[in-house]
């Protein structure tokens, strides 16, 4: 027997699955793709409709009177960089697919760590797939994604999602454990249903990690925006993937600049939200 006879590809395994799920499966992935298509090209319409400055203005003023005259420097700093280096387009595109892609691993990743904080059966069977998930590299997401949804922005976005659900996934199961037991146990003392605990109880506590976790997730997410300029998603990411292969120093790094701004502007006006309500509720 050779050492060849014992070696294990798992690549034998899934490409049948794979060719089965896109013979079977076909209208419904071209559903999905159809649906997140139509929700990404709706949020850059919006966002490329409004001219640059005007566009500008109205996120400065929001993050003024949202969150606080820092945020609104620092809003107009990141947009006003983006436009001057010429990426606006991109900057944009990068902005609605991370907006999609956090939207919707926080919906799919909530729900789940609020189950595995309940039941911990369900976090040690999760466990050990999020540490899978993790330790993956990620640019392995993009290949069955491309396999079964084909180049363009889908398989970059569902790539993009898998990425962000882990951290968010954690942090929730975390911040949920971390609720004193005493607080839901007045709740139910009190006679208060199990969502009006969750929501009026839990949630002001675990508030401050969920935060964390949301903004793993639109970290995590941007970081995956230069790998998703590989399977042509376009954005910021296919500007940085144009500056490798032309080994243009300048695009490479105006892009990657511009990538930074996006996550500060995310980050902070989430962080700045959070603080101000925090701060409300303590007046």
């Amino acid at each position: 027997m050779n050492l060849s006879d014992l070696q294990f590809s798992p690549g034998a395994f899934l490409a049948p699955s794979v060719d089965w799920l896109n013979t079977n499966l076909h209208p419904l992935f071209a559903a999905i793709s159809y649906v997140v298509e139509t929700v990404l090209s709706a949020i850059e319409a919006a966002l490329l409709f409004v001219p640059p400055y005007a566009l500008i203005a109205i996120v400065v003023v929001l993050a003024f009177f949202a969150v606080g005259l820092r945020a609104a420097i620092l809003a107009g700093l990141c947009l006003g960089f983006c436009l001057l280096v010429g990426l606006w387009t991109a900057s944009m595109q990068t902005l609605a697919l991370v907006t999609v892609a956090v939207v919707i691993s926080v919906l799919i990743a909530f729900p789940i760590g609020v189950l595995c904080s309940r039941y911990k059966a369900l976090e040690a069977a999760v466990r050990p797939v999020l540490d899978v998930m993790q330790t993956v590299p990620p640019w392995v997401y993009l290949i069955p994604a491309v396999m079964i949804f084909s180049l363009g922005r889908v398989p970059a976005i569902i790539a993009t999602i898998v990425y962000g659900i882990p951290p968010m996934l954690r942090l929730t199961t975390l911040a949920f454990n971390q609720v004193p037991k005493v607080f839901i146990e007045l709740g139910s003392a009190i006679g208060a249903p199990p969502r009006s605990i969750l929501w009026k109880i839990e949630m002001p506590l675990a508030k401050q990690t969920l935060l964390v976790g949301l903004n793993q997730c639109i970290l995590l997410s941007l970081a995956m925006v230069v790998l998703a300029g590989l399977v042509g998603a376009g954005g910021l990411g296919a500007e940085v993937t144009r500056g490798l292969t032309r080994m243009e120093m300048g695009l490479g790094l105006r892009a990657g600049l511009a990538i930074v701004a996006v996550a500060l502007l995310l980050d902070r006006l989430t962080r700045g939200l959070f603080d101000r309500g925090r701060l409300a509720k303590a007046r």
